[in-house]
């Protein structure tokens, strides 16, 4: 898909639906992995910091396929916030609430969506003035029963629900009006970018495409029978 210079990123992940969450074993592997995304229909991707290529994946990707969305997940500190932006991540993601991460993307004006299980936590985003959210995790944490719940007193805050999603649930949530989109690793799990098995990645990504669009519908529109979102964006 070609770049939408006029959304923002979180439009474009609203659009997408699901963002494919990367653990990346190798720089090297990045632009396949990318390219192969990119041709089944999600044009994104959050690269964590989890291994020590994440910050030379995000700069080979920014700079060969500008046209795709790229995040940094894991961001720990502020200094990885820092070193993240320059590598090129248009968001950032934070397994919690950071003070000093949000702080830095918040002066960036980059995109962070802190991770979030407790309603206290919530509260601190807000008072940050975040109110998109990485649900995590999802499931340990109660799954859409917990989601619910939460959203419930914070009918502002959007969630991006990560942790023991996949293709049997991501459905579930992706019918929940307080969901913005859907974190997964399910289409680039570990053994397939070691092995380079770049079909069954694409099989994957493709299956995740499907789903979205038969819940969400096409981005111009939605299809008969599926949740309206536009009463709460």
């Amino acid at each position: 898909m070609s770049e939408m210079p006029e959304t923002t990123p979180r439009e474009r992940l609203r659009r997408i639906g699901v963002i494919p969450v990367v653990t990346i074993p190798s720089a090297d592997v990045a632009l396949p992995l990318a390219d192969t995304l990119a041709t089944a229909g999600l044009d994104c991707l959050e690269i964590t910091l989890r291994t020590a290529a994440g910050m030379a994946a995000i700069r080979r990707v920014r700079q060969s396929r500008p046209d795709l969305l790229v995040g940094a997940g894991t961001v720990l500190t502020a200094d990885q916030a820092h070193e993240a932006i320059a590598a090129g991540a248009q968001f950032v993601v934070t397994p919690g609430f950071m003070p000093r991460v949000a702080a830095v993307c918040l002066e960036e004006k980059v995109p962070i969506f802190p991770g979030v299980v407790t309603p206290t936590e919530i509260g601190k985003a807000l008072d940050a003035g975040l109110t998109d959210l990485k649900f995590f995790p999802a499931e340990a944490a109660g799954g859409l029963a917990t989601l619910r719940a939460l959203a419930g007193p914070f009918p502002m805050v959007r969630f991006i629900p990560t942790g023991g999603i996949g293709p049997g649930n991501v459905a579930s949530y992706l019918r929940e009006a307080a969901v913005l989109a859907v974190g997964g690793t399910w289409m680039v799990r570990a053994e397939l970018l070691e092995s380079g098995d770049w079909a069954a990645v694409r099989a994957a990504a493709e299956q995740a495409v499907a789903i979205v669009r038969e819940v969400r519908g096409s981005p111009s529109g939605s299809p008969a029978g599926a949740p309206s979102l536009g009463a709460r964006p």
